[in-house]
Formats: C-alpha cells, sequence, structure tokens
C-alpha cells in the first residue's frame, strides 16, 4: 500500500522540483556545487572578500565569463560600474531579490535599483547568476542573456545579532551593524534590522563617497502551509564623481587626471576656451585637443536616493498545488550632474579672456538634473506536481513605472561655484528642459519540467512580454534661458510612444546526471529587450541625444519610430561538468545569435556630445568557458577559469554623419575576448586566506576597432582569523585585505556611448590603486 504523502512531505517535494527548475546549486558540506548553466555564490565565498564588496565584483573575481570594474575599491561609483557576462551588459542582464524585479542595474535609477542601493551586502544569504539565457520566471525588461538572483538572508531563531567596523586607504571607513528578534511568539514571528555606513575620501581630487544603507525583513509563518515576508530597504548614496577620459586624457596626463577643483581661476579659463575658441590653454598644445579641454570642469557629483519595500506570500494550496504571490512598491530620487562649461552665468555679462590671462565673467553654471521614480508591480507563480514527475509552472508580472527627469541650470560667481551637494531646492534654478516617461510592462510564462528518469530532466515552456513606454519632453526652454544670457544650446527634444513585444520566446533545456560524478547540459531560448528611456540628451535610448539643429530631433525620433524593431537574442549553451570531492572541472561552448541590434554612436565632450541610436544589424557571438577546481587537501582549493569570447557584429553599412561605414566582423565594442581567473583559497582551523588573479584583454573602444582600451593583470589578497568568544562577543574576527595588490594603472569602468572611430569620447574611468582595509567582525 503507498503511504499517503502528508502535506509537510508535499512541501518538501515541491521544494526539490523548483531547486530542480531552476537548475540551482545545492551544498554538500561547505563547498558550494554547481548545476547545468547556473553558478552560486554562497554567503561563506562572499565573505572572503572585503567587507562591504559589490555582489557583482564578487560574480566577476569567482565566475568565468564575467567581467566588473568600478572606479572605486568597494565597487559602489554606478556611474563607473561595468559589468558584463558573456557578452551581456548588467543592462542587458534580467536581476531580482527575493523574487522583486529590480530592473536595469545601471548608473540611474530610472526603472529599478541596484543591488548595492536595494539591500546591505552583508545581509545577503547568496545569489546565483544563469549564464545561459536566463530563467522564464526571471521577471525583466531587460533580460537578453543571463540572470542574477540574490536572496535576503532571514531572521535568526534566536535574538542577537552582528557588528563590523572597517578602516582603510584614503581614510576609508565602514560601519555596519544588525540586530535580530530571535523568534517572537508561538507563532514564529521574527526580524531582523540592518545599518550599514561606507564613506571615503576620493583617491584623486576633491570630495568624498558615502553610502548610508538600512533593511529589514519580518518573517510571519501561517501555519503549517504558509509564510509571509515584508521587506524593506534603504539605499542614500552621495559622491563627487571622477572625472571620465579619454584614451590621450590617460595617457598623457596621467592616472590622476581629474576634475580641476579647487583650482577655480583655471576651470574657468578652461571653459572659456571650450566654449568661446578652438584652441587650448596655454602649456597643452600637442597635448590636448580643444575637445578634450571641454572635458574637463570644476566638479561633478551625485545624490541617489532609494526606498524598496515588498510583500511576500508562500501558501501551499494542496498537497501538488503552490503559490507565490510579491507585492512592491520602489520611490527613487536622484540629483545629478555638475558644472556644465558651454553655458554661462548670466548675471556677470559676456566672458572674456584679460590680458593677465584670467576671464572676466563666468563663462560656466551648475547643471543639475532633478530626477524621480517610482515604481509599482507585483508577480504572482503557481507551481502544480502533475502526474508522471511533471513539474508545471505558470505566472505573470505587472509593473508601472513613471520617471521624470528635470534639467535646471544654477549660476556660479566670480570667484566661487554653487555648492555641488546643496541649496539645489526645489523651485530654485533655471529650468532648461523637463523630461517625462511612463511605462507599463507585462510577462506571462508557462513551462513544464519533466524528469524522464532519475537524474535527467528536460524543461520547455515559453514567455510572453510586452512594454510600452510614452513620454519624453514635456517642456524645453532653451530659447528663452538663451535670451536670458545663458548661451545655452540645442538640447534635442523629442517624446513619443514605443512598444517592444513578443508573443512567444521559447525556452527549452535539458539537464543530465550520469555515473555519480558527471553531468552534460544545454539551453536554448529566445529572448526581448524593451527600449531603454532617459533623457532628452543621454545616448543609448530611442528618446535621448537625437538630431540636431538642423535636424530636429523631433523629426529623427518619428522617422526612427517607422523601422527601430527590439532587439531579440537566441542563446545556445551546451556544457559538461565533472565533480568529485577533490575535483570539479566544467567547460560551456555559447553562442548567441543578435537580431535588430541596437547601438548609440557618440563623439564629442561630456557636456555637449553628438549622438545617433540606430538598429546595426545582427551580431553573432561564440564563446566557451572552462574552470578547473582542485582539493588536494582539506581546507585547501584552487582555482583556474580561461574565457574566450568572439562577440562580432554583422551587419553590412551603418550611415552616421552622411557616411556609410561596415561593421562586419567588427568586434563588440569594450568587451575582452580573453579573460584568465585564479583563486587560491586556504582554510587552517580559524585562519583563512584568499588570492585572488585575474587578466582581461583588451577591449575594442570604437565601433571599427581602430583603438582598444589596454589589457591589464590584477590581483587581490585577503587574510581573516577568527578568535572565537572573547567576552561576550562570538565569532569575534580580524581581517585585512589589498585590492589592486600591485598597483596596476588601468582603465576600469565605462559610461557611455563609443564612437565609431577615434579617440573622441571621455567615458573611460580609471581604476582605483592599491588600496588596504582592515576590518574586525563580531556576532552576540
Amino acid at each position: 500500500m503507498a503511504r499517503k504523502k502528508t502535506p509537510g512531505t508535499a512541501r518538501k517535494t515541491a521544494a526539490l522540483a523548483v531547486l530542480a527548475q531552476k537548475e540551482s546549486i545545492s551544498v554538500s558540506g561547505k563547498r558550494l556545487r554547481s548545476h547545468a548553466a547556473e553558478v552560486a555564490i554562497s554567503r561563506s565565498v562572499m565573505d572572503r572578500f572585503i567587507p562591504g564588496t559589490n555582489p557583482m565584483q564578487v560574480l566577476s573575481l569567482t565566475t568565468p565569463g564575467a567581467n566588473f570594474t568600478s572606479s572605486d575599491a568597494f565597487g559602489l561609483d554606478t556611474a563607473a560600474n561595468t559589468f558584463y557576462v558573456r557578452g551581456f551588459t548588467q543592462t542587458q542582464i534580467g536581476a531580482t531579490l527575493d523574487g522583486i524585479p529590480l530592473g536595469t542595474q545601471g548608473f540611474t535609477n530610472q526603472n529599478g535599483v541596484s543591488i548595492t542601493q536595494a539591500m546591505i551586502q552583508d545581509d545577503l544569504a547568496g545569489m546565483t547568476i544563469s549564464q545561459g539565457a536566463g530563467s522564464l520566471d526571471t521577471f525583466s525588461g531587460q533580460l537578453l542573456g543571463a540572470a542574477m538572483t540574490y536572496t535576503s538572508s532571514d531572521p535568526a531563531d534566536k535574538a542577537g545579532g552582528r557588528v563590523s567596523q572597517s578602516f582603510g586607504s584614503y581614510n576609508a571607513f565602514r560601519t555596519y551593524g544588525r540586530a535580530d528578534s530571535g523568534i517572537l511568539n508561538p507563532s514564529g514571528t521574527k526580524f531582523y534590522a540592518s545599518f550599514a555606513r561606507t564613506e571615503s575620501k576620493l583617491w584623486k581630487g576633491e570630495g568624498y563617497q558615502r553610502e548610508l544603507q538600512a533593511d529589514a525583513k519580518l518573517v510571519q509563518p501561517v501555519g503549517d502551509h504558509g509564510k509571509i515576508t515584508g521587506f524593506f530597504g534603504f539605499g542614500n548614496f552621495t559622491q563627487a564623481n571622477y572625472l571620465s577620459l579619454t584614451k590621450n586624457m590617460w595617457e598623457r596626463l596621467g592616472r590622476d587626471t581629474t576634475y580641476l577643483k579647487p583650482d577655480y581661476e583655471k576651470a574657468k579659463l578652461w571653459a572659456y576656451y571650450a566654449q568661446f575658441t578652438d584652441d587650448v590653454p596655454p602649456g597643452y598644445e600637442g597635448v590636448l585637443s580643444n575637445s578634450e579641454v571641454g572635458n574637463y570642469a570644476w566638479d561633478g557629483s551625485q545624490i541617489q536616493r532609494s526606498y524598496l519595500s515588498s510583500v511576500n506570500g508562500h501558501f501551499d494550496i494542496s498537497t501538488r498545488l503552490h503559490s507565490d504571490t510579491v507585492a512592491y512598491g520602489n520611490v527613487a530620487s536622484g540629483v545629478y550632474g555638475g558644472t556644465n562649461n558651454f553655458v554661462t552665468s548670466p548675471s556677470y555679462g559676456v566672458p572674456m579672456l584679460l590680458a593677465d590671462g584670467t576671464v572676466s565673467g563666468v563663462p560656466m553654471a551648475l547643471q543639475r538634473a532633478h530626477a524621480g521614480m517610482q515604481r509599482i508591480g507585483f508577480t504572482q507563480k503557481l507551481s502544480y506536481e502533475a502526474p508522471h514527475h511533471n513539474l508545471v509552472e505558470g505566472g505573470l508580472w505587472y509593473e508601472n513605472n513613471r520617471w521624470i527627469y528635470n534639467a535646471r541650470l544654477y549660476e556660479d560667481t566670480p570667484t566661487s561655484a554653487h555648492n555641488m551637494m546643496s541649496d539645489l531646492r526645489k523651485g530654485t534654478g533655471a529650468t532648461w528642459f523637463e523630461d517625462t516617461y511612463n511605462s507599463n510592462s507585462f510577462q506571462f510564462f508557462l513551462q513544464d519540467r519533466w524528469t524522464i528518469i532519475r537524474g535527467m530532466t528536460l524543461l520547455a515552456g515559453f514567455k510572453s512580454l510586452t512594454q510600452t513606454t510614452h513620454g519624453g519632453t514635456k517642456n524645453d526652454y532653451t530659447q528663452r534661458l538663451k535670451a536670458e544670457g545663458w548661451n545655452t544650446y540645442y538640447r534635442r527634444p523629442a517624446s513619443g510612444s514605443l512598444t517592444a513585444s513578443g508573443a512567444f520566446l521559447p525556452h527549452f533545456s535539458f539537464d543530465y546526471h550520469f555515473l555519480d560524478h558527471h553531468e552534460i547540459y544545454w539551453d536554448i531560448a529566445e529572448n526581448l529587450r524593451a527600449y531603454d528611456y532617459y533623457s532628452q540628451v543621454a545616448s543609448g535610448t530611442a528618446w535621448g541625444g537625437l538630431g540636431n539643429a538642423s535636424q530636429p530631433a523631433q523629426q529623427v525620433f518619428d522617422a526612427n519610430k517607422k523601422i527601430l524593431k527590439p532587439e531579440r537574442t537566441w542563446n545556445y549553451v551546451v556544457g559538461y561538468r565533472y565533480d568529485t570531492r577533490f575535483f570539479t572541472g566544467t567547460v560551456d561552448y555559447y553562442h548567441t545569435d543578435y537580431y535588430n541590434r541596437l547601438a548609440s554612436i557618440t563623439e564629442g565632450t561630456s557636456n555637449n556630445t553628438r549622438n545617433a541610436y540606430m538598429n546595426v544589424g545582427r551580431e553573432t557571438m561564440d564563446g566557451v568557458d572552462i574552470l578547473g577546481a582542485i582539493r588536494p587537501v582539506k581546507g585547501l582549493e584552487i582555482t583556474n577559469s580561461f574565457s574566450w569570447n568572439n562577440a562580432r557584429y554583422q551587419g553590412t553599412g551603418i550611415n552616421y554623419g552622411g557616411q556609410i561605414y561596415s561593421l562586419k566582423g567588427k568586434r563588440q565594442v569594450y568587451y575582452p575576448a580573453y579573460m584568465y581567473k585564479a583563486n587560491l583559497a586556504y582554510t587552517w582551523r580559524a585562519t583563512q586566506f584568499n588570492f585572488n588573479v585575474n587578466y582581461i584583454s583588451s577591449r575594442p573602444m570604437t565601433f571599427l576597432n581602430d583603438l582598444n582600451i589596454p589589457s591589464y593583470w590584477l590581483a587581490n589578497l585577503t587574510l581573516a582569523h577568527d578568535f572565537g568568544r572573547i567576552g561576550f562577543a562570538e565569532h569575534f574576527k580580524a581581517s585585512f585585505g589589498v585590492t589592486n595588490l600591485f598597483d596596476k594603472n588601468y582603465i576600469g569602468g565605462v559610461y557611455g556611448a563609443a564612437s565609431v572611430s577615434g579617440d573622441n569620447n571621455s567615458n573611460l574611468f580609471v581604476a582605483s590603486p592599491r588600496q588596504f582595509i582592515g576590518s574586525i567582525a563580531a556576532a552576540f
């Protein structure tokens, strides 16, 4: 007689089936085991790195095919942060936190929030990244390939807490504290609340970087058949920016070249040369171009705040039917910008170059974008354990997002600049333009995972996605400000609506474990990406940076609307894994076909660029990732991985600036063809040692591949010791880390579009030099 399945065993069966469906990870002892095309990073692996390190940086240092670069040691600079996985950027990768769609993981929060502002890194329980096409139940309008899944830790069953304190180079410090309530009543209610503050002076130039974070999580079991979880995350990021450079600026003036602050007279002089002449300041003839002089300004900064909240519900409707619901809201604001040296503060007359080499008047002003985002949505998933070893899942997602971007000008004075972090109250300044966007997203998926025999599973399913965005320029006051003496220039106003839609986007995958230690798998899927939006002046969107004074942006937008199609990809992955106690080996081959590859092409100064947004045709990508990890003795793991990527445009010709350029056979901009990673991790009793080395090959920085960002080697080191219990403190731990161990001067992050050819874009960020960071931590 068959044993009746109880609700408890049913939930356990469903949980195991869901884990199998997501091709996720399991833990054997303390070692992580990956499955199929998904790689997972546990909390113990994250703890090998400096506290507070950007999770994407941890993924990059441990995962083949992933690359993360930034301008600071913690990886907090959202403008400079650049993350790739197998040719896809962080703006093309799906991302979720406890099932909450996070949206685009880029610079601004126009339709989502980056993980560094969504929650504190110390409170993550783990993360996974799908290096294939991403799973069907990843809700995202940006996903073309790969998906990141972040999972927060649950409150502890026992009351207690954790604290840590870090100090480092450039007056860096980081404070973290967490309090757990423990189980409060017979129903199982428990919660935690956390706070973190990270601060550092810039490693070059004037200013600081500061991030304040807080998050809280409440878990309420509902009998034996359900659970309700509430989450709140707050992020407040403020920083004086690092200057983005051309390759020539970096090579000729060195790693430390940056904004001109605190030399105000020099800032006015360089602004005059950039705005009113075609020359360069004395002493820079043959060193910089006039365009590069225009890239230098007094300063730049950003202020970002985000509030994220959600209510999650998991319920076992029956022994076979299970429900997961997420309702979420996200509100964010931002103040972006800095000195604009192509406008004039009107109260002080027309600037003139005086005989003594100084400038009368003020040939610059503070330009700030006041931005706001309101995002609300929900997801609903149902899973059913059907007969004959089938797990059927379906779900839907709806989200509404409203984004406002208003640009204002604030006068500087002859002797001092405007305060970049304050005095920016609503209603002050002269409004240049106002943009508003509203988007509605809907996604549905249905899939069946069939366990053919033990260890062999086949998944088949599809998703439907549609996103409609209305908006663009609401008001443009360029001519009025020009009449007032601001010397404003054309700002490319455009508005309208675009829809990206795919009714049937299929996904198939296969996973087979055999002979105890062997696994083969493949993954095939089609994805579609909705159109980006940001502002009328930004490159990389269908609404931004279009046209010129003689060819209005609205005219270009209307023409583009007739021919633009959303980007699509077909992704193929096939792989083999061998995994034992002493050795793990993995080899993957992947291929991607891009259709309707949309590219933004930019040239000119950072404050006055010339852009184009166009379909450059097809792109193909082939790649191989190989990983080997040996564990010869207890506590020692040595990992080596090699990645090769061959991403090439296939378009026969693009029309830019009245000229036809062929991109066929040219490599994808900004992505390396080769990466090598080595990691040595050793644990002996209570002491841990981790040494990491990365090699990144050269990266094309133009569409015609005539210039490259140089290759580099990078090494990091951490050492930690757990002293156990000292007084009331448990696990009193001290750690020491060194980033960029050999002090390599290299280009890290890239922000902005590439040029067709030549060194015409100041979009390169120099990575931070060697930094030392020490930490102490304890639990109680």
